[in-house]
């Protein structure tokens, strides 16, 4: 069986290497004689600022490799992720800020040379710069080995660096007297320097919330503590940070760093709508490249150009042969077609005979995911399939690729099986697919699976 894997919008080739390494051993893994195949098309029919970013009113020019990323705020359901997490991935310092603001405690007397709970915490972190490993912790593998898995070890050094230099984690030292100030101080540390990672990878780490959580713990471990609980001091002011995240001059600031930042994604899509020719006629050379059984992942605008070339190709009667999978991972191809908008098909049409079997999945958090079944309605090739790895937009639109779910329900669906739909499980297992409903109403399937793979 031939997997052709097809990156979405915004990927490019040090971005794409790592997804498709993780997608091709995940897919062996459950099928050793599987034949995952590259479909890398960023390069010659992505976009790029062709003058520099000069239509851009007071933008000097693209931001170097060392220039801070642009940071922009994310939503997502509150019942699905933890909302601390939202303000701090706007904002990795809010935390420490908090405490930094807060009345500093009576100074204790101590020994001489007995260095406070503050001092302990900066030396600690010091400690860690250059590797995760510094010190030889026993968890220190682990940590090298999750950093790794996520994507995010090429930004640790960065990001220690931008944390120590922080005069928010200085003050915040400065105030830690007390054991319990120290504590406190420890889980905001390793939270901070963990959104400091997520924020510096943006939506290209591959992280669920169960390896974000995870890498805290680690992080707060080699930090000296081992605080579990939430902020109590600092949750109770959060919400004046609020004030600090908006406003009409901060977006004046930073718009010419948000704009590139966000060409790639949003310049892909814009491209491919207005000349989505050639990344059609590439994907269809592809697919057609080899004979045998195929599997098509798109991901994101990847599904939008499968969806598109296959709907064509099968309007003209000349649907690929072999193809036994449509498979679409956080797609925007059925709100566009509930738009109008799709190229491949009239606005309201069916999908043409010779379309294959497509399997949709989407995570109710990621605002780029949407559902297919509903608007084909009694078309038996249509399934969706609802997953959550339990990280806010934009992290969660990657994160599909982390979670077992996504492939044990590629594997159901070449089985002709499909999980039931019901509740999400409670704690980071994957649902057990099970005898499919009658193949003539298509339904939607309901997984949640926050498990970090491998």
């Amino acid at each position: 069986m031939r997997f052709l894997f097809v990156h979405g919008t915004g990927v490019r080739r040090e971005g794409y290497d790592p997804l498709f390494e993780l997608v091709a051993r995940e897919l062996t893994e459950r099928s050793p004689a599987a034949d995952v195949v590259p479909c890398y098309w960023g390069d010659d029919h992505g976009v790029t600022l062709a003058a520099g970013g000069a239509s851009i009113p007071g933008f000097a020019g693209l931001p170097t490799a060392s220039a801070d990323p642009a940071r922009v705020p994310a939503e997502a359901p509150a019942d699905r992720v933890d909302g601390g997490w939202t303000l701090l991935l706007v904002d990795p310092l809010c935390e420490l800020r908090v405490l930094a603001e807060l009345p500093a405690e009576d100074e204790a007397f101590g020994a001489p040379g007995v260095r406070t709970p503050g001092e302990v915490v900066a030396g600690l972190l010091a400690e860690l710069a250059g590797s995760p490993a510094a010190g030889g912790a026993a968890e220190a593998g682990e940590l090298e080995e999750l950093l790794a898995a996520t994507v995010l070890a090429p930004r640790f050094a960065a990001a220690l660096d931008r944390l120590a230099a922080a005069e928010e984690f200085a003050q915040a030292c400065d105030r830690a007297f007390e054991p319990a100030a120290g504590a406190e101080l420890t889980a905001a540390t390793a939270r901070a320097l963990t959104a400091e990672l997520l924020t510096l990878a943006g939506p290209a780490a591959l992280c669920t919330a169960d390896e974000r959580d995870r890498l805290v713990l680690l992080l707060t471990d080699r930090l000296g503590g081992a605080a579990r609980g939430p902020l109590g001091r600092a949750a109770g002011v959060l919400g004046r940070l609020g004030m600090r995240l908006g406003g009409q001059r901060l977006l004046e600031r930073h718009r010419g760093a948000l704009t590139a930042g966000a060409t790639p994604a949003l310049g892909d899509i814009l491209r491919y709508q207005a000349r989505g020719g050639p990344l059609r006629a590439f994907l269809a050379d592809r697919i057609a490249a080899a004979p045998g059984p195929t599997v098509v992942i798109g991901h994101s605008l990847g599904g939008i150009a499968l969806v598109d070339c296959l709907a064509l190709a099968a309007a003209r009667g000349e649907a690929p042969a072999g193809l036994r999978l449509l498979v679409t991972v956080g797609s925007q191809a059925p709100f566009l077609h509930e738009l109008g908008a799709l190229n491949g098909l009239e606005p309201g049409a069916a999908l043409p005979a010779g379309f294959p079997a497509w399997l949709n999945v989407y995570d109710p958090g990621d605002v780029l995911g949407y559902r297919a079944a509903p608007v084909f309605p009694g078309d038996p090739r249509v399934t969706d399939h609802e997953v959550s790895s339990r990280q806010p937009f934009p992290y969660c639109h990657s994160a599909y690729f982390k979670l077992p779910a996504l492939y044990d329900r590629i594997a159901a669906a070449l089985d002709g099986a499909a999980p039931a739909a019901g509740p999400e499980p409670a704690g980071p297992v994957a649902a057990a697919p099970v005898a499919a409903a009658p193949p003539a109403v298509p339904r939607t399937g309901h997984a949640g699976d926050a498990r970090a793979a491998g």
